[in-house]
């Protein structure tokens, strides 16, 4: 069964990255061949539009059928300004806690994230399921690309 994995931002980017290529083409890759099913939220498209088109085409080329969009709900915002009050980041990681948000109330599989700073983290990670189970929600499993991928072995 193919897993419902919630591709921020840094992924779509990761892919022409030459740091982060190798990981991101071979998730993107199990994404297009059915493997899995990409989540995305508005903040995603929003993200996206400030985007070189080369990467813009990355997203654009997930098939209809493995993907599934999402709209941000005053639910998602109220999740992520929590996260906030809770001090597991700043202010200036809003659009970081709506992704979060919006893969926990999709219930995504997994976020997966190359932003180590505020997302990929494990002190952060512990930060976002504690609030997230003081909200009634279930955990989130955050990981990179690397800890995603499947080849078979």
């Amino acid at each position: 069964m193919p897993l419902k994995l919630y591709l921020d931002t840094s992924i779509y980017g990761g892919y022409y990255d030459d740091e982060f290529s190798l990981w991101t083409r071979s998730l993107i890759n199990q994404v297009y061949a059915g493997e899995h099913i990409a989540l995305a939220s508005s903040v995603i498209l929003d993200e996206l539009q400030e985007a070189p088109d080369r990467i813009k085409e990355v997203f654009a080329e997930i098939p209809d059928d493995y993907y599934h969009q999402y709209d941000i709900t005053t639910e998602m915002i109220s999740l992520a300004a929590d996260y906030i009050r809770q001090g597991v980041v700043g202010q200036t990681s809003y659009r970081d806690c709506l992704h979060i948000a919006a893969a926990t109330i999709v219930e995504a599989d997994y976020l997966v994230s190359w932003n180590f700073k505020h997302i990929v983290n494990v002190i952060r990670i512990r930060g976002y399921n504690d609030v997230n189970v003081n909200n009634g929600y279930r955990t989130l499993e955050i990981r990179s690309p690397r800890e995603i991928i499947y080849h078979g072995d």
